[in-house]
């Protein structure tokens, strides 16, 4: 009998008309854009807080800024490090660069200085295209390129507002400086503006193949060791695009509109919001200070058909006094992913909002997005079903042979979307990748299991578990057991060495302000004694005032592991 995992139960539940496989074209993202020009010249790309640029204008600019780079000496395969906040000039750099084939390797703007060198130098960028602001991080990191475009963030905004564009982005300038002008009278600096507006649109006709050409060299951080960039070629990318617009016929082009808040450094931002959306006509709210008011204004501004958030935003958004000024019933579909849902974030949102949370997975080796839940079968607390064209199984996860439906083990996919494998790292790539019935799947690091329907649930990352005396235990488990006690408003679990166990749990608390100095460490352990075995219950509790957070709003138990140290 054919293996579960193969049999595909998941296809029973794909919408009317989506297929398990569909073709997809052999092209570069460029090409893509190209076309949706053609097709949406005259319509908005991008609304910038009042401030809007059509896809004839946007195409122009991007011209204009591939003829300058080109003409700085940039090549096709060179990599270009791009630290910019989401912004009009982000995504003109985004397409520019990829114009002149060179590759992209996107910075987190939350990085330090010294994750920055280690990017930067592993992947060979000498050319950076950098916010102002953002700069002092390099300087302090003592690298040197051969070119350093600076932007500011006023740029696109309207001329009335560029007066005030500080007070507009308050939270995006406050407590930083901009490098004084001078900076530019240094050899190898120039300013995004004025590239743009002294070089001509016309940029190189340079020959991409699809499926070798890197697009995108994003970095992918661990517990141990330094991060890792994963390469992502031209037809990764479009194959993911063209994947999620068939398993979400719902949205049409040309008709869209979207609040562009996800990080642009983040795959969530550059795939999902900026790549899926501009070739297909969808007009970007984009939003460079990601706070709840900004949001809601600019989705009530672009009238939003659909929405894509991490769900650190909706456990903000439910109680947010002023969400519903945002029709969110209306909105066609509205993704949740980047990190796990909470059951309890999740019908809180329906009960405040009436409109229902999409849960999507995907990971930075994977592009963007391998499981999605179809719109009208949502399961909360799965990550879905495989999207078309992408197949997925749980093998065990130190062995290579699949485990029966309905038990954890380590979660693989594979599909066209899945990246060809580490820069520069071999011996990374291998660890990842098995062949299993002459299928390649990639070990995702994340432990779940699929149910008798074939939607897929994720209990935790493999590096995170716990080992108690030989026992396995999930920190997102107790996690979501003690979000439960209605006095808790964030939580964090990791596991802290103990030379007689192996592992304890400890539980980092946030309660809610009434609740601080009320609740205490023992409480939230009987709490756990009702519903978790004994193993499980954390052994340490301590309240905190904020859990730290990745730039997308998951918990970051690297940060929490360092506080032990």
């Amino acid at each position: 009998m054919e293996n579960i995992y193969l049999q595909k139960p998941w296809l029973k539940f794909y919408p009317p008309g989506v297929y398990p496989e569909i073709d997809i074209p052999t092209k570069s993202v460029n090409e893509l854009f190209d076309e949706g020009v053609e097709k949406w010249g005259k319509k908005v790309s991008i609304n910038f807080y009042g401030g809007k640029i059509t896809y004839q204008e946007l195409k122009e600019k991007i011209d204009r800024f591939a003829t300058a780079l080109y003409d700085l000496g940039l090549r096709k395969g060179d990599r270009v490090g791009i630290l910019l906040l989401n912004s009009p000039e982000h995504i003109i750099a985004l397409f520019a660069v990829l114009k002149v084939g060179a590759i992209i390797t996107p910075i987190n703007p939350m990085y330090v200085s010294s994750e920055i060198k280690h990017q930067i130098e592993n992947s060979g960028s000498e050319t950076l295209i950098c916010q102002d602001i953002l700069y002092e991080a390099l300087e302090k990191a003592g690298l040197k390129f051969k070119n350093v475009i600076l932007s500011n963030i006023s740029e696109s905004l309207p001329k009335i507002k560029k007066f005030i564009g500080k007070s507009i982005l308050k939270g995006v300038y406050e407590k930083m400086s901009t490098p004084s002008y001078n900076i530019f009278k240094r050899e190898g600096f120039y300013q995004f503006q004025e590239l743009i507006n002294k070089w001509p649109p016309n940029p190189p006709k340079v020959e991409i193949n699809p499926k070798e050409d890197i697009a995108f060299l994003p970095y992918t951080g661990g517990t141990t060791g330094l991060p890792k960039g994963v390469m992502l070629t031209h037809y990764n990318v479009v194959a993911n695009i063209f994947l999620l617009n068939a398993f979400y016929y719902q949205l049409e082009e040309g008709k869209e509109s979207v609040v562009a808040y996800m990080p642009f450094s983040h795959a969530s931002g550059q795939v999902l919001t900026v790549m899926r959306g501009i070739p297909f006509g969808h007009t970007l709210g984009v939003v460079t200070n990601p706070d709840p008011e900004d949001i809601i204004n600019v989705g009530v501004m672009n009238k939003v058909t659909w929405f894509i958030g991490a769900p650190s935003l909706f456990e903000i958004l439910k109680d947010y006094e002023k969400t519903n000024i945002l029709n969110w019933k209306k909105l066609k579909i509205i993704y949740c992913g980047a990190d796990a849902l909470h059951e309890a974030t999740a019908k809180d949102w329906i009960r405040r909002t009436g409109s229902v949370l999409t849960e999507m997975y995907g990971m930075t080796e994977t592009t963007a997005i391998t499981h999605a839940n179809p719109v009208g079968r949502e399961k909360i607390g799965s990550i879905g079903i495989p999207i078309p064209n992408t197949l997925a199984c749980i093998l065990d996860p130190e062995e290579d042979k699949y485990v029966p439906q309905g038990e954890n083990g380590e979660l693989c996919v594979s599909g066209p979307q899945v990246t060809k494998g580490y820069w520069d790292n071999p011996k990374a790539t291998a660890e990842c990748e098995t062949i299993i019935d002459g299928i390649r799947w990639w070990r995702t690091g994340d432990l779940g299991h699929m149910d008798e329907e074939g939607y897929f649930y994720i209990y935790d990352r493999k590096r995170d578990l716990i080992k108690y005396k030989g026992y396995r235990i999930f920190a997102r488990e107790v996690e979501e057991v003690i979000k439960t006690h209605p006095k808790v408003k964030d939580v964090g679990v990791i596991g802290v060495p103990d030379i007689k166990v192996g592992e304890i749990p400890k539980a980092y608390v946030v309660l809610e302000s009434d609740a601080r100095g009320k609740v205490s460490e023992t409480e939230i352990m009987e709490h756990c004694k009702e519903k978790l075995s004994y193993y499980k219950i954390p052994r340490i509790v301590q309240f905190v005032g904020e859990i730290p957070k990745t730039d997308v709003g998951k918990v970051s138990r690297r940060e929490l592991r360092e506080q032990e140290i």
